[in-house]
């Protein structure tokens, strides 16, 4: 049995490598199951600066800058969850991004993605759903440290419950994204499982984590 191809989408300041480097231990638990694929977003974050309140710090020694999906706080060109703003900017360019990975290395079976990432996922569903994008063609998506935009522009994406079957990840210690965060985006779909990891903002992988990931994952091969 041919294993599912899932697209990942990382966390802000991170990059497609800085993320594969940190989910090592996920792509080790689920090996026969699943391909991970990396991208990386097509913003450019100043990592020089030292921003509270976002999804991680810059990997030393990375060999990718610091990436971003959208920015909240357009003047600064800064991202944070916790930020309200009337508008973002870069959300396009990264959609299209997305529809170049699909084109090039797709098709995928789901997409996973980590907090902001995750966030992002979430409008690539709702996307795909308004067959805006058809393309895409994810059959499932797992969104970890997840959480609904405080942006105005994006409410569009929270408009009716998604119909793509979602796994939800969050950890109960996370002070980036706290738990109740990710629980607001829960009835933004319909056919949902949820994973609570004592843990904080990290994606999970112990082996404790692999009968939910799997049991998940089955429904798809």
């Amino acid at each position: 049995m041919a294993p599912l191809r899932v697209l990942c989408v990382h966390g802000y300041r991170q990059s497609g490598s800085s993320f594969r480097e940190k989910t090592g231990a996920l792509r080790k638990l689920l090996k026969k199951q699943v391909e991970l694929v990396y991208m990386s977003a097509p913003l450019t974050v100043n990592t020089d600066i030292p921003e509270k309140g976002n999804d991680s710090v810059p990997v030393p020694g990375g060999d990718e800058e610091g990436r971003g999906w959208w920015f909240s706080d357009i003047q600064a060109q800064s991202f944070s969850a916790q930020q309200q703003c009337e508008e973002s900017l870069g959300l396009e360019q990264s959609v299209a991004a997305v529809r170049e990975a699909v084109r090039l290395q797709g098709p995928f079976d789901g997409v996973l993605g980590f907090s902001q990432g995750a966030a992002f996922v979430a409008m690539l569903c709702s996307l795909q759903e308004q067959k805006l994008e058809p393309e895409f063609g994810f059959r499932f998506a797992i969104l970890v440290a997840g959480f609904r935009s405080a942006c105005k522009e994006h409410q569009r994406f929270y408009h009716a419950p998604l119909q793509i079957p979602s796994l939800h990840v969050f950890g109960l210690e996370d002070r980036v994204i706290p738990d109740s965060m990710s629980r607001e985006l829960l009835p933004s779909f319909q056919d949902t499982q949820v994973l609570i990891h004592p843990g904080g903002h990290f994606v999970p992988a112990a082996s404790a984590h692999r009968q939910t990931y799997q049991d998940f994952l089955k429904r798809f091969q």
